[in-house]
């Protein structure tokens, strides 16, 4: 779920500046820094070390915590990434206009280039769709204010100007952005609603996964609603509301619960729980709705993506074994 938005107008020469964006917010500095350079910890422990670094114009320390909307200066010894080459990869537009775009992420779309993902990515496709991007959200995340996990599916907004930028980033803080998802899980909730408050963070041994077991845990909140029981499947269909962004959030807070998303093969059991014959290559988790005030009008916007087809496919498999 973020990300950094880079001030090239006020850097010096030798400078980069990012915006501090929700999934750095609450971060370690030299955390939120690896992340906003796309570059190792102890690599942006070392410019810190050297002085290189400074956050809202004061010297900065690795062990700070920073906040949404936090200015952080570089002078890197080496050079920042500075080009990726647009894709034409297809992309299901819901709305777009001069300061943002709102698309419709298809499972399997990875948001932006990382490890293993250097091209394919939904930034290569939006800079090849929007040109004028470059440079809005950081050199390696241009547009992005929020991610989906690779295989979750469903509605994201993306901004066209640092304005607008800025102005999503700060929705997102204040939690004034409406975020509803649609999951199906493995196991059929007695109670027909849930709310998790579970701190979040990295897993105590596997660093790519995340826990609410963690040491060092972010504030993390989850309202959830059955949609659909599906008895005989031990299933259910829910409705989930988000209230922070942390990574993962969904899929650990329902974990943590007894309620595993169908077909995650890291907080559950890629085949555990599904009917027969239906094969899933991802979670069964989908962004259905978002809803926010766009940053130039003050209009309230709401956008919605219908399931797509395996979820269908998914939904009427369950629908058909109660009978």
């Amino acid at each position: 779920m973020s990300h950094a938005s880079e001030a090239r107008s006020e850097a010096k020469p030798s400078e980069v500046i990012w915006i501090v964006g929700e999934g750095e917010a609450d971060e370690r500095l030299d955390r939120a820094l690896a992340a906003l350079a796309g570059v190792a910890r102890s690599q942006a422990q070392r410019w810190i070390e050297a002085g290189a670094v400074r956050c809202n114009e004061a010297p900065a320390r690795a062990s700070q915590r920073v906040a949404l909307g936090d200015v952080v200066a570089a002078e890197p010894p080496e050079p920042v990434p500075l080009a990726l080459e647009p894709e034409a990869i297809p992309l299901a537009i819901l709305h777009e206009d001069e300061a943002l775009v709102v698309l419709d992420k298809p499972a399997g779309l990875v948001v932006h280039p990382g490890p293993g993902h250097a091209r394919g990515t939904l930034v290569h496709a939006l800079l090849h769709h929007c040109r004028q991007l470059a440079g809005v959200g950081g050199v390696l995340r241009p547009g992005i204010v929020h991610r989906l996990d690779a295989g979750t599916s469903g509605v994201m907004v993306v901004a066209k100007s640092d304005a607008a930028h800025q102005a999503l980033s700060l929705q997102f803080r204040d939690h004034s952005i409406e975020r509803v998802y649609h999951a199906f899980v493995r196991g059929t909730p007695s109670a027909a609603s849930g709310r998790v408050e579970r701190a979040i963070g990295r897993h105590p041994r596997e660093r790519k996964r995340m826990s609410v077991a963690a040491r060092e845990g972010r504030e993390a909140r989850t309202a959830w609603r059955v949609l659909e029981r599906f008895v005989r499947s031990g299933a259910a269909r829910l409705e989930v509301r988000p209230e922070t962004g942390r990574t993962h959030q969904i899929r650990v807070h329902l974990a943590s619960q007894g309620l595993p998303i169908l077909g995650d093969p890291v907080y559950g059991r890629a085949r555990g729980g599904l009917p027969a014959g239906v094969v899933l290559t991802r979670p069964a988790l989908h962004a259905a709705r978002l809803a926010f005030t766009h940053p130039t009008t003050g209009e309230r916007l709401a956008f919605e993506a219908p399931l797509p087809a395996d979820l269908v496919a998914l939904a009427q498999a369950l629908a058909a074994a109660e009978t």
